[in-house]
């Protein structure tokens, strides 16, 4: 399992931005469609809100790959 740290500048990120900004996909769009296949979770649960608001504290995870949201 590949287990990566993402900092925080503002409140929260957007889910499809976040997965842009980590690598995980190329672009927001890409991310939107990788949220929408049902392949993320969000603190454990699958997650279909594209643009849902991650906040400091949550775990993105996309098959093996774990995306811990840190704060600033």
């Amino acid at each position: 399992m590949q287990k990566l740290d993402f900092t925080l500048d503002g409140e929260y990120v957007e889910l499809n931005h976040l997965l842009k900004l980590v690598g995980v996909c190329d672009s927001g769009g890409a991310g939107k469609a990788l949220v929408a296949s049902g392949e993320v979770s969000v603190d454990g649960r699958t997650e279909l809100r594209k643009t849902c608001k991650i906040r400091a504290g949550q775990v993105v995870g996309v098959g093996d790959i774990r995306i811990r949201v840190v704060s600033a």
